[in-house]
C-alpha cells in the first residue's frame, strides 16, 4: 500500500490596519498612527515572507465600513499598496480585494495582470460582491442589487476577465527587431464578449502575465457563495465556528467542485483564525481581556446591527438577542449573518458576551 502524501498547511496573513481586532488600535502595542505609512506594511509583509507564509491578504470595501468615531478605519485602496509590495518582497503571494458589483472586468483584469508582471506573479484577486447600501450610495444607487443578481454578475465578470487574460497567448510576443514585428498579432486577439451584464471587445491591453490569470480566491459562504466558490475559486476564506461546522463546509464545497468537472485538490480551504498570542496560555488570556477592555460598546452594536439586518441601538448590553429575521431575508452578507446568529444561540450569548467574542 502507497504511503500518504504528506499533507501540508498553507498559512495566509489577513493584514488590517492596526489589527483585526476591533479594539487593537487602542492597545498601546500596537501602531494606529501608521495605516497610511508605507514602511508600517513593508515591515509587515516581509515579516510574513520570512515566516514563510504562503501569501498576505487585505480586505476591502467600497465605502467606509463601520464608525470611524470608534476604530482606525480607513486607509490605502489594496492594488495600489500591494504593487509597492511588490518591490520589497521576492516569495509571498499578494492577495488583493476588488468586488465585481461596481468595477468593470476589464480595468479589473488590467490591473491583476500589472500586478502580477510587478510581483513576477505573484498576484491573487479575492473576488467579492459588494453587500451594503452605503457602497451603493457611493455610486449611484439607493439600494445594492439583489443577492442572487450579484452573483450572477460576478460569474460573468469573471468569464469576461479570464477571457481578457487568454487575449494575449503566451507565446504571442516575437521581438524581431530585424523584421520589425514585436508582437504575432494572430495570437493578441478581440474577446468581442457580449452578454446580461457586459459588453467587452478586447483583447487586453497588457501582455501576458507570469501567471496567466491571478490566483483566484473567494470569501463568501452562503449558498451561492458556495457555488461560486465551487466553479471559480483555487482558495475559499470560511469562517467557522465549531469543528463540525468546518468539517461540513469543507465537504460541501469539494463536493460541489467535483459537480463541475474540477479536482478536490483544485480548491483550498482556509478556516480564519484571530490567534491571541503569548509566552504562556496566561499571558494569552490576560492579553484577551485586556483587548475585550478596550472595546467601545457603541461600536460593537453598530457592528452587530449591520451584521444581522437589526437595529440593536438602545438595548440592554446584558440581555439577549432579539428576535431576528431569517436569512432569506437578508440581502447583505448572508454567511456573516447566519454565523453570528448561530454563535450567539448556540452559546446562550448576552449581546455584551456576543461583542467580546466577535472582536477579531
Amino acid at each position: 500500500m502507497p504511503a500518504a502524501r504528506p499533507r501540508r498547511l498553507h498559512l495566509n496573513a489577513f493584514l488590517m490596519n492596526a489589527g483585526h481586532h476591533d479594539a487593537a488600535w487602542r492597545h498601546p502595542l500596537t501602531q494606529p498612527d501608521r495605516l497610511t505609512d508605507l514602511g508600517y506594511f513593508q515591515h509587515l509583509a516581509r515579516t510574513a515572507e520570512r515566516g514563510k507564509l504562503d501569501s498576505i491578504f487585505f480586505a476591502d470595501g467600497l465605502a467606509l465600513w463601520g464608525k470611524v468615531k470608534h476604530n482606525a478605519l480607513g486607509g490605502f485602496e489594496p492594488l495600489t499598496l500591494l504593487s509597492a509590495l511588490a518591490t520589497v518582497t521576492q516569495r509571498i503571494g499578494l492577495i488583493a480585494t476588488v468586488s465585481t458589483t461596481f468595477n468593470e472586468p476589464f480595468h479589473t483584469a488590467r490591473k491583476f495582470a500589472s500586478l502580477d508582471h510587478l510581483s513576477g506573479g505573484r498576484a491573487g484577486w479575492n473576488i467579492v460582491t459588494s453587500g451594503t447600501v452605503d457602497e451603493a450610495r457611493n455610486f449611484g444607487q439607493d439600494e445594492h442589487l439583489e443577492h442572487g443578481l450579484r452573483y450572477e454578475r460576478a460569474r460573468e465578470f469573471v468569464e469576461v476577465a479570464t477571457k481578457l487574460w487568454d487575449s494575449w497567448e503566451d507565446d504571442a510576443v516575437l521581438l524581431d527587431r530585424v523584421r520589425g514585428v514585436y508582437a504575432d498579432t494572430g495570437k493578441v486577439r478581440p474577446i468581442d464578449h457580449r452578454g446580461e451584464h457586459f459588453a467587452v471587445r478586447g483583447p487586453l491591453n497588457v501582455q501576458r502575465s507570469p501567471q496567466g490569470y491571478p490566483l483566484l480566491v473567494q470569501a463568501g459562504s452562503s449558498e451561492d457563495g458556495k457555488e461560486f466558490a465551487a466553479q471559480y475559486a483555487e482558495a475559499v476564506f470560511t469562517a467557522q465556528q465549531t469543528l463540525a461546522d468546518g468539517q461540513a463546509f469543507y465537504k460541501d464545497v469539494k463536493n460541489r467542485a467535483a459537480r463541475h468537472g474540477r479536482r478536490e485538490d483544485d480548491l483550498k480551504i482556509l478556516p480564519g483564525i484571530c490567534p491571541v498570542i503569548g509566552s504562556t496560555e496566561a499571558e494569552a488570556r490576560a492579553l484577551e481581556q485586556e483587548l475585550t477592555d478596550l472595546q467601545v460598546p457603541e461600536y460593537g452594536l453598530a457592528q452587530l446591527s449591520g451584521m444581522l439586518g437589526t437595529d440593536l441601538t438602545g438595548l440592554p448590553l446584558d440581555g439577549p438577542l432579539p428576535a431576528l429575521p431569517e436569512e432569506r431575508d437578508i440581502n447583505g452578507n448572508k454567511s456573516r449573518f447566519t454565523l453570528v446568529a448561530e454563535l450567539a444561540r448556540r452559546d446562550g450569548l448576552t449581546l455584551r458576551e456576543l461583542i467580546a467574542r466577535l472582536g477579531g
